[in-house]
């Protein structure tokens, strides 16, 4: 019996950053390529996912550690659009956390200058799973092929026919894959479209690390009251302030859950800093109230966000499906 013809790779490719907080399966399933970012811990360059854990960096981080963070490098985007290009990609998403709070979105298009296939950057205006699902929507958009019976215009069907002209060699069609507009589209709507919360136990790295002003941090320094962050134009942003770490978690169950079920199908993910139990709980929660869970994520929220995050993360992200 012969083999069966390899299936054609995607004209896009998908790159993403490592704050997308995605599970490494799931992103090598989905055919993305994440860019690491770097960690500096006292004074030692480490690099996110290679020389780094989460569990690593918050035991730093217990110890009084100075811990930073620093985008990737224009020539760490470079490779892995070169790797891409070899690998058969046409043209390539990059698709990053918030320019407003990173120079990664910069670095990613200074790359793309040198690419040897067009590069569209997306910023996605969000950070985490926000990220995360943008990437992977983006990713499974590329890795689709428009069926034999999606209406095609002339032009369509040149791009298709391999050969038949004259002298040429005729071959089977390739199928159409999804053009690289529609997959940065697709990146940009999901990320548009979803919501983030976020409890923290201290705000004093949030602020160290210039996410968060010295004011909304003094809610917790002066006032000791505990808020519940959010994500918004880009930024960190105070959403809610309650008084106990108890009424904090009550108070993201309970703005997560009335998005969920404002919405159809949803996509849910949890990031937690060490308490996977709480997370995996809180989510279950989340997906029973939930019209149509499609997909839900619990995941460590990674070195470069427990950087800034600091111990006791707790995370929420909706998005449409």
């Amino acid at each position: 019996m012969s083999a069966a013809p390899a299936p054609h790779p995607p004209r896009v490719a998908v790159v993403t950053d490592s704050t997308s907080a995605l599970p490494p399966a799931l992103a090598a399933a989905a055919g993305l390529t994440v860019v690491p970012l770097d960690v500096t811990i006292d004074g030692a360059r480490h690099v996110e996912g290679v020389d780094v854990t989460p569990a690593q960096l918050l035991r730093a981080l217990e110890r009084g550690a100075r811990v930073t963070t620093s985008q990737p490098p224009p020539s760490a985007f470079a490779a892995a659009y070169e790797r891409a290009a070899a690998a058969g990609a046409r043209e390539i998403v990059s698709v990053h956390l918030s320019g407003e709070m990173s120079g990664t979105v910069r670095s990613a298009r200074t790359a793309a200058t040198v690419s040897p296939v067009p590069v569209r950057v997306v910023d996605s205006g969000t950070v985490a799973l926000g990220l995360g699902f943008a990437a992977l929507a983006a990713a499974r958009c590329a890795g689709t092929p428009v069926p034999e019976t999606a209406p095609e215009d002339a032009r369509a069907r040149r791009r298709r026919s391999v050969g038949g002209g004259r002298g040429g060699r005729r071959r089977g069609p390739e199928p159409a894959w999804t053009d690289v507009t529609r997959v940065a589209e697709v990146a940009a709507t999901t990320a548009a479209g979803t919501r983030t919360w976020f409890l923290v136990e201290s705000l004093e790295h949030l602020r160290r690390g210039g996410r968060l002003s010295a004011p909304a941090a003094a809610l917790g320094t002066v006032l000791g009251l505990r808020p519940l962050l959010a994500v918004q134009d880009g930024r960190v942003v105070v959403a809610d302030k309650v008084r106990t770490r108890r009424a904090a978690r009550e108070r993201i169950e309970q703005v997560a859950a009335a998005d969920v079920t404002g919405r159809g199908a949803v996509r849910i993910g949890v990031h937690h800093a060490g308490d996977v139990d709480a997370a995996h709980d809180l989510a279950a929660r989340l997906a029973d109230g939930a019209r149509d869970a499609v997909e839900v994520v619990v995941a460590d929220a990674g070195a470069v966000l427990g950087a800034h995050a600091g111990p006791g993360l707790l995370a929420v992200v909706v998005a449409d499906a």
